[in-house]
């Protein structure tokens, strides 16, 4: 019997990827902010407009320094259900491929430094180009856009030709989805929303030169960690090497840990090409026995 979409969806959000949680933050931010607008507009107080902010990044440079943490915290931070559902559908589909062949700690590092990316982008063009002049005092950013767009594009410059099914669309590359989509920001920043455009470009900037440096690894840029931030585990883990007789190291731990979880990962990518039916049975114990711990 194939497990539910239903069944799935519980699945995947009971795992503690830094997918997982990179999702799972983003919602309960905008969930946070939501009701906090509810109650700003009942109450009728301005504390939506403090909220926002003290969270979204300014391209004002002297109230930037004021607030230098907006740097991280507006790639978080999502205007509203149709902007977060976007962005993590994207992240969702452009995440699980990132991971399947460049690792779960590069997507985080991948979706921070392509935030900052994206933001120092940001704050650069409103400050260069006169155009902007005039609402360079209270422009703003705020999405995970710039993130997602460098996950999607560090993924389609390691496997290009890798093909992705699309509506309407069918079978296309990955190269050219990145190509179409960083064509279709630099067209359309004199048309709306300049910031978010041009954002997306910084974005997508890091997710190639992040993809290539890995051919080449002349930059190493220090690593950022989400160590199961909604499920608090015990510092000290124990054990018991099978072979040895003697309890694991942390290195030791997380590493069989890591191999597991891409066993899991690779079985459920089966399933969702070609069913549960089709998996063997060691593949269906080891993954009833991996539930049901």
């Amino acid at each position: 019997m194939n497990p539910s979409p239903l069944d799935q969806f519980k699945y995947f959000f009971r795992q503690k990827t830094t997918l997982v949680q990179l999702i799972k933050i983003n919602i309960y931010v905008w969930l946070a902010v939501t009701l906090i607008s509810l109650f700003s507009f009942l109450f009728q107080t301005p504390i939506t407009n403090k909220v926002l902010a003290w969270l979204e990044l300014p391209a004002n440079t002297t109230v930037l320094l004021q607030r230098p943490w907006t740097v991280f915290t507006y790639m978080f931070l999502q205007q509203d259900f149709f902007h977060i559902l976007f962005n993590m559908i994207m992240l969702f589909f452009g995440g699980i491929l990132f991971t399947q062949y460049l690792g779960d700690k590069k997507l985080l590092q991948t979706y921070i430094w392509g935030g900052i990316s994206g933001g120092l982008f940001f704050i650069l063009a409103y400050n260069v180009f006169p155009v902007f002049a005039p609402v360079l005092p209270y422009a703003a950013a705020l999405g995970a856009s710039a993130s997602v767009i460098a996950i999607l594009v560090a993924i389609a410059v390691v496997k290009p030709d890798m093909q992705v099914q699309l509506i309407l669309l069918g079978n296309v590359k990955l190269k050219y989805i990145a190509i179409g989509l960083v064509a279709i920001d630099l067209m359309s920043i004199d048309k709306s929303n300049p910031g978010g455009h041009i954002a997306h470009i910084g974005g997508a900037a890091y997710g190639a030169l992040m993809a290539l440096n890995l051919k080449y690894n002349v930059l190493k840029l220090p690593d950022f960690k989400l160590n199961n931030i909604f499920s608090p585990k015990p510092k000290m883990k124990y054990s018991r090497n099978e072979n040895q007789g003697r309890p694991l190291s942390d290195d030791e731990f997380n590493r069989q840990k890591a191999e597991k979880q891409k066993r899991i990962d690779e079985i459920l990518d089966k399933i969702s090409k070609t069913g549960y039916d089709k998996l063997t049975k060691e593949e269906k114990e080891f993954l009833f026995k991996s539930s049901n711990k």
